[in-house]
C-alpha cells in the first residue's frame, strides 16, 4: 500500500483542474467557431441562382397563402420537392420577416445541429479531444459550410440522414429499452429524411447501416432495424404527407415515385450526368485543405485494417457506400455527397487526434506529408495571385472572361494573395517545430480566413449570380396595378425581391426551372394561369386591361424591339443582360 504525501495530491489536483479549465475553454472556443463558419454573414450574400432565388420564393409564397402540403412557385404547384424544408424556411420567414439571412436560417440551423450530433457521437464512440476536431474540420470543409449557407434542402437532409445512421448505430450499442428507444428514433428522423427529399432519405441510412452490419456479421440487427414498430412509426410520418398530396394531385404518385426518383437515378433526362470518377475532383476541391491528407491515410488504414474500431468501420462504410451510390447514379450533384463528406472530417479527427497523443507516429507522418502539399500549393497560388495583382492584364489576355468582370473582382486578389502566404508561413513553422497544433492551424486558417477578410469574394460571386441587381433596377414608379411579365426567361430570385408573382410567355416552361411544371405543361391539360404560350403573347398583351412591364434577354431583343416599335414606347437596358418596356393599357381597354 502507498500514501500520497498533502503536496502530491494538490500538485495532481491542480493539473486536473488546469486540464478541465482548458477543455472548458476549447470547448468554447470550437462551438463559437464554428456557429460563426455557418451563421456568420448568413445575410452578405445575395440568392445565387437558380437553387436560392427558386427555393425561397417557394417558402415565401408558402408564407403567404399558408398552403403548407401543396408549395407553389411564381403562382405554379411545384412539386420537384416535398414541402417539408419550405416549411422551415417559411415558419422563419413568418417569424423573422423576409430577407436572405432568414431564408437561410433553415440550413445554418440543421448545419450546425449536425455538427453538435457528430460532436456527442464522437464523444461517446472515440473521446472529447476527437470530437472536437471533428466539429473544427467538417464546419471549415468548403462543401459543409456551402450548403449550411445557402437556401437549399442537402444539409436538411444531411441532418436526418446522419442522424438516422447515428440511432441505428447506438441501437446496437444497448440493450432492452434503450435499444428500442434507439430504434424509434432512427424511424423518426428516417422518416422526416424522406419528407425532406423523398425516397433517397431511408434508401442512403438503410444502405449504409445494411452494409455495415454485414460486413461486422450483425446481420440479427436488420431485423431489429425493420422491426414492425419501427414501420410503424416511419409510416406514420410519411404517408399522411404522400395521400393528402396524391389525393390534392393525382399525379404525384407517379411524378414523385417515378420521375423524380427512378428517373433520376437510371436515366439522363435531367441533364446532370458526369463521369463514374466525378466526386473524385469534387471531394478533392470541396474537402480542401483536408483532402491533402486523404490519399496516403486511405493506403495506410487500409493496410492497418485490423486495427479499425467500429466507429471507424462505420464512418469508412458510410463515405464509401455514398460516395458509390451516386457515383452510379446518372443523375450528380455535389451536395448529394454531403454526408460522405462529413464523415471524411470525423476520420481526419482521428488523425489529428491520434497524432497529437504520438508525435512520431505513423498518423503524424501523414499529416506532416500532407502539410508539405499543402505549402506547395500556397506557394504556387500565392505566386500567381501576387502576379496578377501586379499585372492585371496577364489574367485578361489569358481567361475568356469579360474585362469588366475580372476588374470587379481585381480588389479581393491581395487578400487572396496573402491568405495563402499565411498558409505558406504556418506551414513551414509547422514542419520546422514539427508542431501537430500548428499543423491543424495551418489547415484551418484558409476557410477561416476566406469566411472573414476574403469574404468580398463571395459576396461578388453571389451578385454576379442573383437578381437582386436586377430587382432593384425595375422603376419603383410603375403605376400599382402594373403586370410585370417576362418573355421566355425568369430571374431566378426575381419574384422573391419583387415580392410578387411574375407572368411568364413560354414555349415550354423550362424558364421555371422546375420539372414538374415542364411535366404538367407536357400532360395535355390547359396550361394554368401564369404561363402563357409563346404563340399567343401577342393576342395576350392586346386584352391586357392594365399596363404591363415587359423584360426580355438579349436573345428576345428584337421581339422586344419590335413589340415597343408597334406600341409607340422605348425599350429601356437594365443590365448587361436583360431590357424592358412599359407597355400601356391598349386603347379602348
Amino acid at each position: 500500500m502507498t500514501f500520497s504525501s498533502p503536496q502530491a495530491t494538490t500538485s495532481t489536483d491542480n493539473k486536473k483542474m488546469l486540464f478541465l479549465k482548458s477543455n472548458r475553454w476549447m470547448l468554447t472556443f470550437t462551438f463559437i467557431l464554428s456557429a460563426y463558419m455557418l451563421f456568420g454573414h448568413l445575410g452578405g450574400l445575395a440568392l445565387i441562382s437558380p437553387d436560392e432565388g427558386r427555393n425561397a420564393e417557394v417558402a415565401r409564397e408558402m408564407s403567404q397563402s399558408h398552403s403548407w402540403l401543396v408549395p407553389t412557385y411564381d403562382g405554379l404547384t411545384y412539386l420537384d420537392k416535398p414541402a417539408f424544408y419550405f416549411k422551415t424556411v417559411a415558419l422563419s420567414f413568418s417569424m423573422f420577416g423576409e430577407s436572405e439571412a432568414v431564408a437561410r436560417l433553415s440550413s445554418a440551423f440543421f448545419g450546425f445541429s449536425l455538427v453538435v450530433a457528430v460532436f456527442f457521437f464522437c464523444r461517446k464512440m472515440y473521446d472529447l479531444r476527437t470530437a472536437m476536431l471533428a466539429v473544427l474540420i467538417i464546419s471549415s470543409t468548403p462543401l459543409y459550410i456551402a450548403f449550411s449557407r445557402i437556401v437549399i434542402f442537402d444539409m436538411t437532409l444531411a441532418f436526418f440522414v446522419s442522424s438516422t445512421i447515428f440511432a441505428c448505430f447506438l441501437a446496437e450499442e444497448c440493450e432492452g429499452k434503450q435499444r428500442i428507444r434507439w430504434y424509434l428514433i432512427g424511424a423518426v428522423t428516417a422518416g422526416c429524411a424522406t419528407l425532406v427529399k423523398g425516397p433517397v432519405g431511408f434508401l442512403i441510412p438503410t444502405l449504409v447501416i445494411a452494409i455495415f452490419n454485414g460486413i461486422d456479421g450483425r446481420f440479427i440487427a436488420m431485423k431489429r432495424v425493420f422491426a414492425l414498430r419501427n414501420w410503424l412509426v416511419f409510416f406514420a410520418i410519411v404517408l399522411p404527407w404522400f395521400v393528402g398530396l396524391s389525393l390534392i394531385c393525382p399525379d404525384f404518385p407517379y411524378y414523385g415515385i417515378m420521375r423524380e426518383s427512378v428517373a433520376r437515378f437510371t436515366t439522363t433526362e435531367f441533364h446532370r450526368t458526369a463521369p463514374f470518377y466525378y466526386y473524385a475532383p469534387i471531394i478533392a476541391s470541396t474537402f480542401f485543405a483536408w483532402s491533402f491528407l486523404l490519399p496516403e491515410s486511405a493506403v495506410v488504414a487500409l493496410r492497418n485494417r485490423k486495427d479499425w474500431s467500429r466507429a471507424d468501420r462505420l464512418f469508412i462504410v458510410w463515405t464509401i457506400v455514398v460516395v458509390l451510390f451516386f457515383s452510379i447514379s446518372q443523375s450528380k450533384l455535389p451536395g448529394y455527397i454531403l454526408t460522405a463528406v462529413m464523415a471524411l472530417g470525423v476520420l481526419t479527427a482521428r488523425i489529428f487526434a491520434l497524432a497529437l497523443q504520438n508525435n512520431a507516429g505513423r498518423e503524424a507522418k501523414i499529416l506532416r506529408h500532407g502539410t508539405v502539399a499543402l505549402l506547395l500549393l500556397s506557394i504556387i497560388a500565392a505566386l500567381l495571385l501576387g502576379s496578377v495583382a501586379v499585372n492585371p492584364d496577364l489574367l485578361k489576355t489569358r481567361l475568356s472572361i469579360k474585362p469588366e468582370l475580372i476588374d470587379l473582382f481585381l480588389p479581393t486578389i491581395i487578400p487572396m494573395a496573402l491568405s495563402f502566404g499565411l498558409v505558406v508561413i504556418l506551414s513551414i513553422c509547422a514542419l520546422w517545430y514539427r508542431s501537430i497544433k500548428l499543423i491543424f492551424t495551418a489547415f484551418i486558417i484558409f476557410p477561416v480566413l476566406l469566411m472573414t477578410v476574403n469574404f468580398n469574394v463571395l459576396s461578388l460571386y453571389a451578385e454576379s449570380r442573383s437578381a437582386r441587381s436586377l430587382a432593384k433596377k425595375i422603376p419603383t414608379t410603375l403605376p400599382k396595378d402594373t403586370e410585370l411579365v417576362c418573355m421566355e426567361c425568369l430571374p431566378n430570385g426575381l419574384p422573391f425581391y419583387r415580392k410578387q408573382l411574375i407572368t411568364v410567355l413560354s414555349n415550354a416552361g423550362n424558364e421555371l426551372t422546375s420539372n414538374y411544371v415542364i411535366f404538367t405543361l407536357n400532360s395535355g391539360k390547359p396550361w394554368p394561369e401564369g404561363i402563357v404560350p409563346m404563340t399567343q403573347s401577342q393576342n395576350w398583351l392586346a386584352t391586357r386591361h392594365h399596363p404591363i412591364y415587359l423584360i426580355a434577354d438579349k436573345n428576345h431583343l428584337s421581339i422586344l424591339n419590335s413589340i415597343a416599335l408597334e406600341r409607340n414606347v422605348t425599350v429601356n437596358d437594365l443590365d448587361s443582360k436583360y431590357s424592358a418596356v412599359l407597355l400601356p393599357t391598349p386603347a379602348g381597354n
